[in-house]
């Protein structure tokens, strides 16, 4: 099983408000609290607000997510393992005509979504940033799935000024759209002048808006107009998907000013970046206390992966001292910065300042807002359509650290001791291949298996340092990578409680649990959910130009 039961009660609070902020390509070691003292100097890296919620909150240590975006992000809003739901990182524009269900990017519109399901305990539920999770059709529409209303972009990403992301022939397409209650389409109002650019951020007779501060005024304004409506019988949900600190490295001139001193320019534009992205979470608790909202709100915050660190640092991520980083299924890919704050009636005073120990993994999430609506996770859409089940489990029990005997009046408490491990056969980091199994967290022990595509090898064996990209170092991640086959003398199993950074591996020294390990590994494989997801399809350009203007949006 990948959880044990016990019985409680039901002292958790009754639909509280609900803020989730996530942030994109977020290294451990970019998180203050994560690094030691020596490298915590406001010169170096600042995180103040984060590192206050993290003292005044619980910090999830063990929290786990997948290797990239979209399929962590289909995991979050499905609540499914991304072996059940997603594990390509494929573009929106994406399809399968021989597969109705399953032949897009991002999550199956048979589906239901997390907003869908708060919806059921009258949610009013918002999302800002990016989506990632499907463009193709209307289903795949954050309306679709629940949410009132929506600003943000489509694709893993797109540039900070100038909303480009990709292009179509020699025509560069922009990506940023506004849906709400009077509004469904691009949100061409946003448009930036012609010149403005990363290098260019005031021209003359133009005006240039950082798309961060765009969504971050939109995630704002959504806080306060709620709070002055005082709409009392409908909780709210606000989903805040930031653009940061994801590539490219762009940030508003006088933010990389604060880090001159850094050498390196990977590394002070990031650094930049991630003081930015601390700043506006900072102004979202502040307004959450000024409106009065605070002492119901549940506040959950984490990245989607780890901090990308492939092309000897060229995206500015670092997982010191975790091993790997994004599109790896190290430590330092999947187990991520993570923490939960809120108010009063949320967080009892018992919590606060606690780092809890236990597994939490991004899919979680789907049943534990559930739980606190008291409304059930059952797909019923998805179950007629022959779909994988929710595999969310409800972690309120774990973030209060709930025990068998205690005592919160009756039910079921859910404490997660496994995590599957989600891989994929393409052989490009964005490409489209069979779903793997491609390991597994049980107690205190993970085991890789590296895909047979790849020759059973597993990527970025490597850590980084402390101070990470410079200008002296040559570290090439891709250059390093392990066997992990299916053999204990040739596998990689780990104890990761007392080895976090997986120096130390285990594998030879214990053939049994490796191979029991390993058989459960073979089990799960049978279940997977491994659609093909197409290719490109040419109808997105059309309808990107013909349609709306030169901006990406659904084309079926």
């Amino acid at each position: 099983l990948a959880f044990t039961t016990a019985t409680r009660g039901d002292s958790r609070p009754y639909r509280p408000h609900i803020v989730h902020i996530l942030v994109d390509d977020w290294g451990w070691a970019d998180a203050g609290y994560h690094r030691a003292p020596e490298d915590r100097s406001p010169e170096e890296l600042r995180t103040p607000n984060i590192d206050a919620l993290v003292r005044s909150g619980i910090e999830l240590d063990r929290f786990y997510t997948h290797k990239i975006c979209s399929p962590s992000r289909s995991a979050i809003q499905s609540g499914r393992h991304p072996v059940h739901v997603n594990v390509q990182n494929v573009a929106p524009e994406c399809t399968n005509s021989k597969d109705p269900i399953g032949g897009y990017q991002g999550i199956s519109p048979n589906m239901t979504g997390m907003a869908s399901v708060l919806k059921k305990a009258n949610y009013s539920a918002h999302i800002v940033g990016k989506w990632d999770v499907g463009m193709a059709t209307p289903e795949h529409h954050p309306r679709a799935r629940g949410y009132d209303s929506w600003l943000g972009y489509w694709h893993h990403s797109n540039d900070y000024w100038t909303h480009e992301e990709g292009k179509c022939g020699f025509e560069k397409i922009k990506d940023l759209w506004r849906y709400n209650a009077t509004h469904d389409g691009p949100a061409f109002d946003l448009a930036n002048g012609e010149h403005c650019s990363q290098e260019s951020q005031t021209p003359e007779n133009e005006t240039c808006f950082y798309e961060e501060e765009v969504l971050k005024n939109e995630a704002l304004r959504i806080v306060r107009d709620y709070a002055a409506k005082e709409e009392e019988s409908r909780p709210l949900f606000l989903f805040w998907s930031l653009h940061l600190v994801h590539y490219p490295l762009q940030v508003p001139n006088k933010y990389i000013d604060m880090f001159s001193h850094v050498e390196d320019e990977r590394r002070r534009l990031y650094h930049a970046m991630v003081y930015y992205m601390d700043e506006e979470v900072g102004e979202m608790i502040e307004l959450l206390k000024s409106t009065n909202l605070w002492d119901d709100t549940l506040v959950v915050i984490h990245s989607d992966n780890g901090g990308e660190i492939l092309l000897e640092g060229l995206c500015g991520g670092n997982n010191w001292p975790l091993t790997g980083g994004k599109f790896s299924n190290w430590e330092g890919g999947i187990r991520v910065n993570a923490l939960v704050n809120g108010g009063a009636n949320v967080i009892p005073d018992s919590r606060r300042g606690k780092k809890e120990e236990g597994y939490v993994t991004a899919w979680d999430w789907y049943a534990t807002y559930a739980g606190l609506a008291r409304v059930d996770t059952f797909d019923e859409k998805a179950a007629k359509a022959g779909l994988p089940p929710v595999d969310s489990l409800d972690a309120w029990p774990t973030i209060m650290n709930w025990t068998a005997d205690s005592e919160h009046g009756s039910g079921n408490v859910t404490y997660r001791n496994e995590i599957v491990i989600g891989d994929t056969a393409a052989l490009m980091p964005n490409g489209d291949g069979q779903t793997l199994v491609g390991g597994l967290i049980q107690g205190n022990f993970k085991l890789l298996v590296g895909a047979r595509d790849k020759l059973s090898r597993v990527d970025q064996y490597v850590q980084t340092g402390p101070r990470w990209p410079n200008k002296t170092s040559t570290l090439s991640p891709l250059a390093h990578s392990k066997l992990c086959g299916r053999k204990a003398h040739k596998g990689c199993l780990f104890n990761i409680k007392t080895d976090p950074n997986e120096r130390n591996n285990i594998a030879e020294a214990n053939p049994g649990l490796f191979e029991k390990m390993l058989g459960r590994i073979d089990e799960l494989q049978k279940t997977v959910y491994s659609p093909k997801r197409g290719s490109k399809d040419r109808r997105a350009c059309k309808t990107a130009k013909g349609n709306y203007n030169g901006y990406w949006g659904p084309f079926l």
